[in-house]
């Protein structure tokens, strides 16, 4: 990723100092993470961490506070993994970490999905809600299979499945990550393909992640897609801790409930910059994000 527009800050009176993250921060961004209960492990910040530019607020030698953004394409970026330690809040870090990732970010449409505690910054730093996320997760049960209309099947996907699976996602979620996909289809354990003949109408991919695995991200070309290639990934999941992150509009919340998938938070998603285009009728619709981070 290109580095910040800004790459060091002078302390402020209260002695914290805004820098660019790096690699041997990352144990301590896990363990900052830990302290707000997130579930990710060192190998998630790692990941996260390849594809960001990142910030710490440092205090007396200490990371008290973390920001990474993300740059998809010349258009769009998203933001996640803001931190800051609860014995330092009220200090404007939040606000300090965010102002110094959204430098150089004017011409972007920009994306991240807020906690509660988080959405009135946001705001402040013009930022508008224009939708919300359900976690689901739990122990995942053995779901009954979603009966396709004649000539579509799900299959496991192959190599020569990725450039398909990487335009569908850009589609789906109007930015282009190619190189996140990449990585994601590579240390899949699994990652099923819904087509129609010969045309690939979807996908969905199940990895390691936080407590256990995450289903994500799922494209489809509709909800009854969307399910039957959830169904096959928490199947193969079945009888271990399972997490998706849906679109609170793709209809799947109750039907995720029944296969033992709860609601445990419902974060918003917000936007600041241009709105995106309206998606053409019978585009591929993004069902379930990567990880609230990403997107």
């Amino acid at each position: 990723m290109g580095a910040p527009a800004t790459t060091n800050a002078a302390p402020a009176d209260d002695g914290v100092r805004l820098r660019p993250m790096n690699a041997a921060d990352l144990r301590a961004a896990n363990a900052l993470s830990d302290t707000l209960h997130w579930p990710h492990r060192p190998a998630d910040w790692q990941q996260v961490f390849r594809h960001a530019d990142g910030f710490v607020a440092e205090r007396d030698g200490e990371v008290v506070g973390t920001g990474l953004r993300f740059l998809w394409g010349p258009q769009d970026a998203t933001i996640g993994l803001v931190i800051v330690a609860p014995a330092q809040q009220g200090r404007r870090i939040g606000h300090r970490l965010m102002s110094t990732l959204l430098d150089g970010l004017d011409d972007r449409r920009v994306r991240l999905n807020a906690t509660m505690e988080g959405r009135g910054l946001y705001e402040r730093l013009g930022f508008v809600r224009i939708g919300e996320l359900r976690q689901h997760q739990g122990i995942a049960q053995p779901a009954p299979l979603v009966a396709l209309a004649s000539g579509w099947r799900l299959r496991p996907a192959g190599a020569s499945d990725a450039p398909v699976l990487k335009a569908l996602d850009a589609q789906a979620c109007g930015m282009p990550r190619d190189a996140l996909l990449d990585e994601l289809l590579a240390e899949a354990e699994a990652t099923v393909v819904l087509d129609d003949g010969d045309t690939v109408r979807g996908f969905g991919l199940l990895r390691r992640f936080g407590r256990g695995h995450a289903i994500g991200p799922v494209v489809a070309p509709d909800e009854e897609g969307a399910k039957a290639v959830i169904a096959h990934l928490t199947g193969t999941n079945a009888g271990r801790f399972t997490r998706i992150d849906i679109d609170l509009d793709s209809g799947l919340a109750e039907w995720l409930e029944a296969m033992g998938l709860l609601r445990v938070d419902a974060p918003v998603v917000m936007q600041r910059g241009p709105a995106a285009k309206p998606s053409a009728p019978g585009a591929p619709r993004g069902y379930a994000i990567v990880t609230q981070a990403l997107g």
